[in-house]
């Protein structure tokens, strides 16, 4: 064991341990959530420390071996090797000093490993005066939010997209498929099956559109503000040759926040990506929603479409298959809007000069845009591509619909045909049978207006 000081005493730290004082105390304070801070966060982190390293060596505040060696620290973090020096809960200081120290304290002994020196050498370099020169939490844990979900966009953008084109392809193999639309869960106008693919999948690009649009104002960042965003401590030139060794690492086009204590006040822009990941989440429910409708049955449901049988769907019924992954995405879906209705709270409980609830934002951000990205995944792999469609089924309840009747509109006019549609409800007969047998129009003349019935009639 090492000793080692700080403004509350001495502690006695593990001599393996390459976190130090405030971490062994952030452990013991902090662990009501049962889980760590996600990596992500600590990752980018990483990155602007190391940004902030060679901008502090470049404007000579640092020593050359000194800022070499924290770059090479945050190298070796970044690697994953030390994944297991940050322990630290969810749930701790809220501007999150507790994840931001640990990290620190990490550094600082890598680079003191790195000079020839041992953990808690401090003399070698220092947690707060080298590895945090000219930084603070109050900017660079939101920073840290903002760069981790900017980096982690193209991933998740890459899986929607293959959901997406998995609706495309399947959209395209069920264009000739007609079938009965439903509003109101009630018989409507004659719609294909691809349409309704098609539909999803606009649906999704139009959420990868929405992110990238809440991403941007993301791309602004608070780091080298200090403590309420003025840059106390700091040179002019500090922040501009941060984000300028930054963008070099990340090539992410991050910039000098335009107002330095509305970054560190507001987590605004966080919340709007929030909700924007819940646009998408709501989205995904409503299409597997519908596609466990589709597929219900198999003899007295719905019907229309088969999915993929992916495992047994119970223990006592023999045969029996459900909609698994539907369902397990439908859960995925829920827990995304539980994360951003805690990230929506936490954005509007910030107090003067600081939000206090950034840990929890940034969790949560990172947490549902890996929901998302998985679920986006397996819909795309294990449910759409293997979907077929039931087209006796979907031919019948065309055929059957009371929806179907609209057709004859522009001919018999609404009154008319409602008389008709009452008349076909009744009896079960359907409405061509009615048709031709009051002398309404031919047989050709109604396969005409069928033929037309999934678009404009002109």
């Amino acid at each position: 064991m090492r000793t080692e000081k700080d403004g509350l005493g001495t502690r006695e730290v593990p001599d393996d341990a390459l976190f130090g004082i405030h971490t062994l105390r952030s452990m013991e304070n902090f662990g009501s959530a049962g889980a760590k801070l996600p990596l992500e966060l600590i990752y980018a982190m990483a990155r602007i420390k190391r940004a902030c390293a060679r901008a502090n060596r470049g404007l000579g505040l640092l020593e050359k071996d000194t800022a070499e060696a924290i770059q090479k620290a945050c190298d070796a973090v970044l690697a994953g090797g030390h994944d297991d020096q940050f322990p630290v809960d969810v749930f701790q200081a809220g501007s999150g000093t507790s994840s931001h120290m640990n990290l620190n304290e990490v550094l600082a002994n890598l680079a003191a490993i790195e000079l020839g020196g041992a953990p808690g050498d401090r003399d070698r370099v220092h947690p707060n005066d080298d590895v945090n020169r000219g930084q603070s939490t109050n900017n660079v844990f939101p920073s840290a939010i903002r760069v981790a979900v900017v980096l982690g966009l193209p991933e998740l953008d890459r899986a929607a997209e293959h959901l997406e084109e998995a609706l495309e392809e399947r959209a395209r193999a069920f264009a000739g498929v007609r079938k009965s639309g439903r509003t109101h869960l009630q018989d409507a106008v004659p719609i294909t099956l691809g349409m309704e693919f098609a539909a999803w999948a606009r649906a999704v690009r139009k959420d990868r559109g929405r992110l990238d649009a809440a991403a941007e104002p993301l791309r602004e960042l608070g780091v080298g503000g200090n403590a309420v965003g003025t840059g106390l401590n700091t040179p002019h030139a500090f922040r501009e040759k941060i984000l300028a060794a930054l963008n070099e690492d990340t090539g992410g086009h991050f910039a000098v926040a335009e107002d330095g204590v509305e970054a560190t006040q507001f987590l605004t822009d966080a919340g709007a990506f929030s909700g924007a990941l819940r646009a998408f989440a709501h989205d995904l429910l409503k299409i597997v929603n519908d596609l466990r409708l589709l597929s219900s049955g198999p003899r007295t449901g719905l019907g229309e479409i088969t999915l993929p049988a992916v495992e047994p769907g119970s223990s006592i019924m023999p045969g029996k298959l459900n909609p698994s992954i539907c369902e397990a995405a439908n859960m995925a879906c829920m827990q995304v809007l539980g994360l951003d209705h805690a990230v929506s709270l936490a954005c509007g409980a910030g107090q003067l000069e600081l939000n206090t609830h950034m840990p929890l934002v940034g969790a949560n951000l990172i947490t549902s845009a890996r929901i998302i990205r998985r679920i986006c995944t397996a819909l795309a792999d294990r449910c759409i591509r293997g979907i077929e469609a039931n087209e006796a089924v979907c031919r019948r309840n065309f055929e059957q619909s009371a929806g179907l009747a609209t057709v004859l509109n522009p001919v018999l006019g609404y009154d008319r045909v409602c008389e008709l549609v009452r008349e076909s409800v009744a009896s079960g007969r359907p409405m061509s049978e009615l048709v031709s047998e009051k002398g309404l129009m031919s047989d050709v003349e109604w396969q005409r207006l069928v033929e037309a019935s999934t678009g404009p009639s002109d």
